[in-house]
């Protein structure tokens, strides 16, 4: 097994190195960062604007493969991305906004793994009856609404809440309050009145998909050969789904969760946008769209791979857990 995982990373390596190569040499020939620092007031001259861009490793009159070989070099000898535009580092800038993002992106999957993955069986076992059919359409509706909106409607709901309230019991934006309480208990207590109303966002969009999922693939089983063989042999129907139907039907929703996990993590410049967090995708998002920023642009292009490929080493492990079949092979 860990030649196995040894020699899958060692390729998805190499498919991360050319990537992120080729991020890096397309986002110096088509970013123009001296654009925005053009705009600034007082205005500066573009020989100002071309010296602090030099000083920070991003002369754009160098050539892109002599940019790259000084890049690259500071990567495998320092594990430096280097500067932005205005001189921050980014690797403060992005492990921190990963920091940021990973709070968010981590409970809520959590959550939404074990909600969907219940309700997915709750309902296969209570196949077209009332229960069945109202939380299987729900899912649907919810998986009918854009996920901005199902942010936003969770954001309204917690202002609603607010107002009916007449207290403070949720936190529209932000990661915390701009003066935190100068107690332990406080701060924690702050910290969760921020967080609670973005995870239950993000855990409604993500609960349905394995929600549908578990659902369709236990009804597959459900009724199987080998399912109806365990229950002739004494077994009761929730032990027979429990030991057998279940463990069958997860091996692809355990696929599932594994590519989704870097899926979301790489994708939450949207809710981050909405509750206005400083976390990992709206950085990202700034980096290409407004600061011009080639290096933060290209490390996330290169976190996005590696997500990736830890998605898809996590995808073989667990199904060789759920499966022996994939022990043995």
């Amino acid at each position: 097994m860990l030649k196995y995982v040894a020699r899958r990373l060692a390729n998805y390596v190499v498919m991360i190195f050319i990537a992120t190569s080729i991020a890096y040499l397309a986002a110096v020939s088509f970013m123009r960062p001296q654009t925005r620092l053009m705009e600034r007031t007082p205005r500066p001259t573009l020989e100002q604007v071309k010296a602090q861009l030099r000083n920070n490793g991003l002369d754009p009159d160098a050539n892109a493969f002599e940019r790259y070989w000084q890049w690259l070099k500071s990567i495998v000898l320092h594990f430096d991305w280097g500067l932005g535009p205005d001189g921050s580092r980014v690797n403060d800038e992005f492990f921190s906004r990963a920091l940021i993002s990973g709070r968010l992106v981590l409970l809520a999957t959590v959550l939404s793994i074990i909600i969907g993955i219940s309700l997915g069986v709750f309902a296969a076992s209570r196949q077209y009856k009332l229960s069945d059919r109202f939380v299987t359409n729900l899912s649907y509706f919810i998986s009918t609404i854009p996920a901005p909106v199902t942010y936003l409607i969770v954001q309204m709901t917690g202002i609603k809440a607010n107002e009916s309230s007449g207290s403070m019991l949720f936190y529209v934006s932000g990661i915390r309050s701009p003066i935190p309480p100068d107690t332990l208990g406080g701060r924690l207590l702050d910290d969760a009145q921020h967080l609670i109303l973005p995870t239950i966002a993000l855990t409604i969009v993500g609960y349905v998909s394995y929600q549908l999922l578990q659902r369709t693939l236990l009804l597959d089983n459900i009724n199987a050969d080998y399912v109806r063989t365990a229950r002739a042999k004494g077994l009761t129907k929730s032990q027979a789904v429990r030991r057998h139907a279940l463990r069958t039907s997860f091996i692809p929703v355990a696929q599932s969760i594994a590519f989704q996990l870097p899926a979301i993590f790489v994708g939450t410049f949207i809710i981050e946008t909405v509750f206005a967090w400083q976390g990992l995708g709206r950085y990202t998002l700034d980096a290409i769209t407004q600061t011009q920023n080639v290096n933060a642009a290209v490390a996330g292009v290169a976190f996005g791979g590696l997500m990736f490929a830890i998605g898809a080493i996590l995808a073989d492990l667990s199904v060789a857990i759920v499966d022996p079949r994939a022990r043995v092979s």
